[in-house]
Parts: C-alpha cells; structure tokens; sequence
C-alpha cells in the first residue's frame, strides 16, 4: 500500500482547520495552557473558558504570583483538579529558573507528560516530534491495522506515529502537522462512524483496507470502577451565607471549595455514622431525598446531604453566599447542593 503522507494531511488542514482560539500563537505558555485545559475537558467546554483564564492570568509569572485559592475559583468546573495544582506547581518552577526551551525540558515540570511536552515542542517550538494523544492514537492503530488492545499498544501506537518525523513535510511544519492530526482525529477519524470517503489518508489505511477502521483501537476490558459513598453537610446562616471548607490538597477535588463532610468511602454511611461528622451541634439536621452522583477517572460517587439552618455561623468560618458559592466549587459540589432545591428552609 501506498504510505500516508504528511503532505497530504497538511494540504487537508490547509483547506478546512477548525478555528479555536488557541491556534495562530507560538507562546508556549498559552499553548501550554490550552493542552492542559483540554485533557479530559471538550473542545466546546474549553473555549471560554480558556480566554477567562488567560484575562485572570496572561503570563506564567502572573500564574505562579497567583495564590492557590485564586487558580481553584478559575478552575472550579472544569474537573481534574490535579490538572490546575500541577499548573501552579509547574508555573513556579519555571520563575525559578526559565521557561523550557526543549521538550525535554517541559517533561521536567510537574504534571507535564509526554503529550503535553510534545505537543508544546511541536506547536510552540517547531520541535519534529509526534503528540500522541487519544485521537492520534486511534488515527495510527487505523492507518496501519494495530489490533493489539490499548493500554498494551501504546508503545507501538506511539513508535508508528514517531515515523511521520522522517517526511521532509512533517519536518517542515510539526506544529501545523499536530494540530492537522488532532483535527483529523476529531472531525473525520473518530470513535464511532469514521467519516472514512472523506479522510486524506483513505488509500493508505490498513485498517480501511481491511475493513477494520471502525473496530480500531482495541481496548482491553476495563476493570470494575470503584464505588464510593458520603455525606456532606450544607448549613446556610441568616444571612444566606453557606459554610464551607478547603478539602485537603491532596485527593479528589484536592484544595478546593466543598461541603464540610465525611471521609470518602467504599461502604454507604449510616444516620449514626454520619451525625458525628456534622460541622455544628445542637442545630436540626435534617437529611434530604435524593443522591448526587459524580464521576472520576476510575471511581464513582454518591453523595447524600443534610441541611440546616442557624443564625451565626461559628466565628472565623469560611463561607459565601449561597449563589457565589456554586461559582466557587467544582461540579460534584454542584451537584450536591442542588439537591436543597430552590425553596430550602429550615425544618
């Protein structure tokens, strides 16, 4: 067969690239940034969100500047927070020193990857390297019919897509060549349905050939996700303000805004497991119906909630009003006090 050819794809992107807003710079930091907003998170979500973070913080210096509290409030909703503790690690590191000038010199920051790092080397450095990305990957395991099943492929998958370094094109233009492959990836080689009378690499896919594409990467069976359970507390003053506390740095949601609560755990809680772990005695705690569910990588959450209502809330607590509050948290937390309903009052 024919071999897929990076001057192919280039003239594809050339003529359709989807516009995002963190295209048509170099900056490595905004570049950076953009990599780091998108794991896990979609294009679509991403978006405003992106030139939000960029008023708050335009430079790395105004990032490691930032305190913790500040990165949290911007980040709260987008999930994974270790994504923005890694950011703000990262960022400080580099303002003791420099900003990378290599790929191996952003591997070297926290919580920067081998996508991450390549993918800033390639878009902001020029650097000829491949990010191998979940699209990217599922491009080359199509492309040359690897049926053996992520993760175990992984290295393979990323050895093929290394090979595209050797075409005088690619060489000539890595970052465009990245972003072409992503866009490939996105719009024309996706997970269910490839759009393959439209791909440019059409006649050199193995898996097309073969008739494999669509079944293309296999996966392993994934293993059973692990359950956990909780109870949070929402107490609200007079004056609407709802009490809060700063989850641990490390962990789930590590130092963001949440409900004070129990630990999280494998075994639902009982009334009389759950009471001692009220934030205040001697108010009428009263648990509502219904559960609140979120989702991590590996791991679920149910969440129950009592409420309550006192006139002060003790002194020295953090708190906010009740609506800034759901600005501030992440999603879980959300989700958990919209089980109070819109005419919560105290029994």
């Amino acid at each position: 067969m024919m071999k897929a050819s990076a001057q192919d794809l280039l003239d594809w992107y050339d003529r359709g690239a989807r516009r995002l807003p963190w295209r048509g710079t170099a900056d490595p930091y905004r570049i950076w940034i953009s990599e780091v907003m998108l794991q896990q998170t979609t294009v679509a979500a991403v978006g405003p969100r992106y030139a939000r973070f960029l008023a708050r913080f335009p430079d790395v210096a105004a990032l490691a500047a930032a305190e913790w509290a500040e990165l949290a409030e911007e980040w709260a909703g987008l999930g994974y927070y270790a994504r923005a503790r890694n950011l703000h690690a990262a960022a400080r590191a580099i303002m003791a020193g420099a900003i990378p000038a290599t790929v191996e010199g952003w591997r070297a920051l926290p919580g920067i990857g081998p996508y991450t790092a390549a993918a800033i080397g390639a878009i902001a450095l020029g650097a000829p390297v491949v990010p191998m990305d979940g699209n990217v990957e599922r491009v080359v395991a199509r492309l040359h019919a690897v049926e053996a099943p992520l993760p175990g492929a992984r290295a393979e998958l990323a050895r093929l897509g290394q090979l595209f370094t050797t075409q005088p094109a690619m060489r000539a233009r890595p970052g465009d060549f990245a972003q072409a492959l992503f866009d490939l990836g996105a719009t024309i080689c996706t997970p269910r349905n490839p759009a393959c009378a439209l791909c440019p690499w059409r006649e050199a896919c193995r898996g097309f050939a073969l008739g494999l594409a669509p079944s293309l990467p296999r996966k392993a069976p994934k293993a059973a996700r692990t359950q956990l359970h909780g109870v949070h507390f929402a107490l609200l003053d007079g004056q609407g303000r709802l009490l809060l506390q700063r989850r641990p740095e490390s962990g789930l949601l590590g130092g963001m805004l949440a409900l004070p609560g129990t630990p999280w755990r494998a075994q639902p809680w009982t009334a009389e497991e759950a009471s001692p772990h009220a934030p205040l005695a001697g108010v009428n705690w009263r648990p509502l119906p219904g559960e609140a569910r979120h989702g991590f990588t590996h791991r679920d959450l149910t969440m129950t909630l009592w409420a309550a209502r006192t006139p002060r809330l003790p002194e020295g607590a953090e708190a906010l009003p009740l609506e800034e509050a759901l600005r501030h948290m992440p999603s879980a937390m959300r989700k958990l006090l919209a089980l109070l309903g819109p005419g919560f009052t105290a029994p």
